[in-house]
């Protein structure tokens, strides 16, 4: 009966399920009503006849034309539909029958019963009497085949309205099963795309890191190689100079005593430059060079050893000398500048074994921790020291601890004593582009690519150990041999 005039199949959404309710129970209202009306319409009709009162006997006319013109409204709503009484009409194929077929036939009924009730209205008030005709049919209808007829369609519409009711529940049972199973597949694809975008940072932050890297280890070793010839080339020649200017020092010498009474000219450019100053500073300027010579030399080394970055594959190294090669290049920075102290750099080695490992990332890792506590020391402000920390570091240093956990692990511990940092901030080391330093000092991938490095590919593990006021330490843990670890 209602649902039938929806547009319901099994997809009823709740709007529709709450019209679909109040349509059903204007349907059974309005049946109902019909019933109590003809009873109300019998009572007015008798009324009518046993009063005596002229005026009472008017407003009981008008009361009956009200009563049945209701009923004529509803009675034609419920069949062909009335939207102002939100009846949808388009009765059932069994409702239509007791409307229009034997043996109620309920609609004939009803339509004679309202013309009966209007034409007992019309009558003279001397002709009202108890034995009218009209007054006998309404009377009787009222009492007997109108009355059971409509018994019988309320009956029928409340029968229907329950088992609409009934389908109404169940679809809105699968209604708020679709609802759950579409919000839980909603918040499992919003997961899916949380994941995807924190996938897509982090590859964003390795592709620039990468990128990075390989622009860095390219420009240090074409540097490295630049410098290492004309250095290799005058390192190589110091050892003749040195000893040509032996050769000629003793050749002076030996002028000097076969000769001893040089001519006036000779006196004068002996003078003119300070013979015996230059004797004595002439090794002396040449040793220096010679020392200048294995600095560079070793720089270049260092860079050399730096710039590995692009070795796809593990080799055996000396972590002591990714760490001497790294403090060599920020050796720069840990001298003291106008105000501000040197930092020290305080050394505790064990005895490590070859670790094998991919050296160019791993001395990336100790540039990034190493910086950082630099930074730390300097500014107060590291990628992960508290923000807004100016105050000066009294006796600034930075200690390298290394040491075998047992036959499998290494470990570094790099220690500053700078101001610490909080526990909100520790909580977002790791993540991809957090930082503290100004926009312009940082850009809060290090500890990211340094996390990952250890941990994704060395099998290793990175973490902080800080608190406000007390430092920053970090640990490097990494397995000496890698084993069925695959590196990509």
């Amino acid at each position: 009966m209602v649902l039938s005039v929806l547009p319901f199949t099994s997809e009823l959404n709740v709007t529709q399920i709450a019209i679909a309710r109040e349509i059903s129970a204007a349907v059974v209202n309005v049946s109902g009503r019909q019933r109590m009306l003809s009873q109300r319409t019998a009572l007015f009709s008798l009324r009518l006849v046993c009063s005596q009162d002229k005026v009472e006997r008017s407003e009981l006319r008008s009361q009956l034309l009200v009563a049945i013109d209701l009923m004529e409204k509803s009675h034609n709503g419920l069949i062909d539909g009335d939207p102002e009484m939100k009846l949808p009409g388009n009765p059932s194929t069994v409702v239509k029958a007791m409307y229009f077929e034997p043996p109620l036939n309920l609609d004939g009924q009803f339509r004679k019963f309202i013309a009966q009730v209007r034409a007992l209205a019309q009558v003279e008030d001397s002709d009202l009497t108890q034995d009218h005709p009209h007054l006998l049919y309404i009377l009787d209808a009222a009492d007997g085949g109108l009355l059971d007829a409509l018994d019988a369609i309320v009956s029928q519409y409340q029968k229907e309205s329950e088992a609409e009711q009934l389908e109404l529940d169940i679809n809105q049972i699968q209604l708020y099963k679709q609802s759950c199973a579409a919000t839980a597949a909603a918040q499992a694809q919003a997961q899916e795309l949380e994941k995807a975008l924190q996938d897509l940072q982090q590859e964003r932050a390795k592709l620039i890191h990468t990128e990075r890297i390989s622009s860095l280890g390219q420009l240090v070793a074409g540097v490295a190689h630049e410098i290492n010839n004309p250095i290799n080339f005058i390192y190589g020649n110091l050892t003749y100079a040195n000893n040509y200017v032996e050769d000629l020092l003793k050749l002076l010498h030996l002028y000097k005593k076969e000769y001893p009474n040089p001519s006036p000219s000779i006196e004068d450019k002996i003078t003119d430059i300070d013979l015996d100053f230059l004797l004595q500073d002439l090794p002396k300027v040449l040793s220096s060079m010679k020392i200048g010579a294995d600095r560079i030399r070793q720089i270049v080394m260092s860079l050399r050893t730096f710039s590995r970055m692009d070795e796809k594959e593990m080799k055996p190294v000396d972590i002591h000398e990714g760490i001497e090669s790294t403090l060599l290049i920020l050796h720069s920075r840990l001298k003291g500048k106008g105000s501000s102290p040197q930092i020290k750099i305080i050394k505790e080695y064990g005895d490590l074994p070859l670790v094998q490992c991919h050296v160019g990332q791993l001395n990336q890792v100790l540039m990034n921790l190493l910086s950082n506590a630099i930074d730390a020391l300097e500014m107060g402000t590291g990628d992960f020291s508290i923000p807004n920390s100016k105050s000066q570091i009294q006796n600034p240093q930075i200690l390298i601890r290394t040491e075998a956990l047992h036959p499998d692990y290494i470990n570094v511990r790099i220690a500053d004593n700078g101001p610490g940092i909080t526990e909100e901030v520790k909580a977002r080391l790791f993540d991809p582009f957090f930082t503290t330093k100004p926009v312009d000092k940082g850009t809060g991938l290090g500890l990211s690519i340094s996390h990952q490095i250890v941990v994704e590919k060395h099998g290793g593990s990175l973490r902080c150990v800080s608190e406000p006021g007390q430092g920053t330490e970090f640990w490097i843990e990494i397995p000496i041999r890698q084993k069925s670890l695959v590196i990509c």
